[in-house]
């Protein structure tokens, strides 16, 4: 084996030992470069005689070219096993789910899904919605609803009281929608058709009550309101709700101050199975009272009692809530758990209509 073949033999196995491009680089400095083995013979041509560069010149210029032909090969074997090992260090496993948007991932918390329940079923029958203030004066809380001096719903140990203002006046965290009502007759003349959800405070706390909830009240006042488009308002209420296509209601005598008569609802339910259906079975739920607004009431926002009448009802948004999707606490409904949400939650875009379904 001649010289420049044991050369080639050496720099070859050098190019296919390089472990990384600098190993590399480096053999290609001291092979190729301006020192290199290869550029060395190279220059001894010019000392060669014309008949010897015929013959050593095309050996030399050929081992050359192999040569870095052979490192340009060795350098993109090089790149390409450094890819495939960057590639598997930061691979993604691609079979994992997508993450959801925002928009998928996000729910409504419950209530707020049957305040809009409520409102698309009222809407239907041409109620319009209302709103009040949270905090209120004993007037709009307690006097205009009829409530007398010393009645006990006036006691500390239901009503939230703030401390009294410079006038001496004690307001209150209302303790029922009602002032709204007062506050919808004082501005509005009648024909009047409006619910009113909002939230509502009193001094209780346990699986079935708030020291804050959320409570729908509704009133009709006009100059032929009954018992009778009482019930049926309720009735239809309850069939839509809870989605079914009948149900029977018991109403029962009770005591409001700002209705007479006054009445309890129970509705028809079965309570045998693991969940209380409604519309079916012999048991009773009392959800709702109500009654024919009081004449005092009327009286007290200069509507004369001879000529209007109406009627009003109350429920707890968060009790039907409860009875509707199965909830077995209220107060996880406050907790502000994301996993609860996410489990009772209800979707953002699927809004609840009554062509398309309440509780799709």
């Amino acid at each position: 084996m001649s010289d420049l073949d044991a050369l080639e033999s050496a720099l070859t196995a050098s190019i296919d030992a390089a472990s990384d491009e600098a190993g590399l680089e480096a053999i290609r400095v001291s092979a190729l470069g301006k020192k290199g083995q290869i550029s060395e013979l190279l220059k001894g041509l010019g000392k060669m005689s014309p008949e010897e560069r015929r013959t050593e010149g095309p050996r030399l210029n050929g081992l050359r070219d192999r040569i870095a032909e052979r490192l340009g090969a060795r350098r993109e074997a090089l790149a390409e096993a450094a890819t495939a090992a960057r590639l598997a260090a930061e691979t993604v496993d691609v079979s994992l789910p997508v993450r959801q948007s925002p928009i998928e991932r996000g729910r409504i918390h419950p209530i707020s899904q049957v305040i809009d329940e409520i409102v698309a079923i009222y809407s239907d029958m041409g109620f319009s919605v209302a709103e009040g203030p949270d905090i209120e004066t004993d007037y709009y809380n307690f006097t205009a609803l009829n409530f007398p001096e010393g009645h006990p719903a006036r006691e500390m140990h239901d009503t939230f009281f703030l401390k009294p203002d410079e006038k001496g006046e004690r307001k209150v965290l209302r303790t029922h929608t009602s002032p709204v009502q007062i506050r919808t007759m004082e501005a509005q003349k009648p024909p009047i058709r409006i619910i009113i959800p909002g939230k509502t405070y009193r001094q209780d706390s346990d699986a079935t009550h708030s020291p804050m909830f959320h409570q729908l009240e509704g009133l009709v006042v006009d100059t032929t309101t009954n018992i009778a488009n009482m019930k049926w308002v309720l009735t239809e209420f309850c069939k839509a709700f809870f989605e079914v296509p009948s149900v029977k209601m018991r109403f029962r005598p009770s005591f409001f101050p700002f209705t007479e008569p006054s009445l309890e609802v129970d509705i028809q339910c079965d309570r045998s199975g693991s969940e209380i259906r409604f519309g079916e079975g012999s048991d009773w739920m009392e959800i709702l009272g109500c009654g024919m607004v009081h004449p005092n009431v009327l009286r007290g926002v200069g509507l004369d009692p001879d000529v209007y009448q109406g009627f009003a009802w109350g429920m707890g948004i968060d009790r039907i809530a409860m009875l509707k999707y199965g909830m077995p606490d209220l107060r996880a409904f406050f907790d502000a758990d994301v996993r609860w949400n996410e489990h009772y939650g209800f979707r953002p875009l699927d809004l609840p209509t009554l062509f398309g379904g309440l509780s799709a």
